[in-house]
């Protein structure tokens, strides 16, 4: 298992005891995160979990908390956020991954949050920061964005769009 920016290892036998967690990232690894997940500033991030030993693995139930801060995608200005993102995994030792890189899979909703078991132990760190990336913005936007993209003079999709030439010429009167 290779080193993460929010390393956390839980073993089965820790799991078997069953046990809750609660930690978060120091400055540094706040800092790994966001250059990692392209943020412009990761200000909290938090882990809370229940792990306990099921059947060929370990269950992890919890949630990641974080303010992050990202890039407009239309402005490049800072968008902050405060998000909450629930997890429920599985980490097993019998998952298929599939022989084929070409070959086409279909997987079902309880499939999507099942990982393997790397040996012994999971690295629910890592599992975190995972859970972070899925659950932020792909396309964040800035409050004031379309009034500085107008400013700059760049049509909205409605000005621009197909419909809009027809839009102007109903709106002429006629000569």
């Amino acid at each position: 298992m290779s080193a993460t920016e929010f390393s956390h290892l839980v073993t089965l036998a820790e799991a078997g005891q069953g046990r809750h967690i609660a930690i978060e990232a120091d400055a540094a690894a706040r800092t790994r995160i966001a250059t990692r997940l392209g943020l412009v500033a990761l200000d909290r991030f938090a882990l809370t979990a229940d792990v306990r030993a099921v059947a060929g693995g370990i269950a992890a139930t919890g949630a990641v908390e974080a303010d992050v801060v990202q890039s407009c995608a239309a402005t490049d200005l800072p968008v902050p956020a405060t998000l909450r993102e629930a997890f429920d995994l599985r980490f097993l030792r019998e998952v298929e991954t599939g022989d084929a890189a070409d070959e086409e899979i279909e997987i079902s909703g309880e499939d999507c949050d099942i990982l393997p078991l790397d040996g012994d132990r999971i690295d629910l760190g890592e599992a975190a920061v995972q859970t972070l990336s899925l659950a932020l913005d792909p396309f964040p936007r800035h409050p004031d964005a379309d009034r500085i993209l107008a400013e700059k003079g760049v049509l909205s999709e409605e000005q621009a769009g197909p419909f809009a030439a027809l839009a102007q010429l109903r709106s002429k009167p006629d000569a």
